[in-house]
This record gives C-alpha cells, structure tokens and sequence, in this order.
C-alpha cells in the first residue's frame, strides 16, 4: 500500500504543480477547451494515461469543461502516486 504524504510533502509537491489544488484530502484541477469533442478527447487521453498509471482519477465534464480529482482511496489519502499522475496529465497538454 501507498504511504500517506504529510502536510509538508503535500504542500512541497503542490508547489511543483501549476493549477491544482488541495480540496477535501484530494487535489484537483479545471480546464476549459474550446468545445465539447476537445474536452472528450482529453478525458481519453487521461484515461489512457490513468490505465498505464493503474491510477485512476475521479473525471467530471460538463460541454467543455473537464475537473479531475486524484487521491488514493486505498491510503484513504494523498500519496505519491497522485502527484506522478498529476505530472503525467499535465504533460498531456
């Protein structure tokens, strides 16, 4: 099992991160694209990602806008592995 960060890392790793944030014992970020088929084909691309990861995010769309939230569910808290994804789905754009 994942070890659980501490407020420090969190807060540390954070700062290596543009646009997410700590909300309720998870981070997360909002984009907004241009249309519909723009965000989809985003959510596939995290998807993907997520599935090579074996880390998947909670994936919320509405039209154009896509939120993504990560946490561990098995630590029942923030770990490493959030962050790396968080990394992975940054460099998708």
């Amino acid at each position: 099992m994942a070890t659980i960060l501490s407020t420090k890392e969190i807060s540390a790793h954070l700062q290596e991160l543009k646009g997410w944030a700590l909300v309720n014992n998870a981070i997360q970020k909002e984009w907004v694209f241009k249309d519909f088929k723009t965000a989809l084909n985003f959510i596939n691309s995290v998807g993907l990602l997520a599935e090579r990861h074996d880390h998947h995010p909670e994936i919320f769309n509405s039209y154009n806008r896509v939120q993504l939230r990560l946490s561990t569910h098995s630590a029942k808290g923030l770990t490493q592995r959030d962050f790396s994804l968080a990394k992975a789905i940054d460099q998708l754009l």
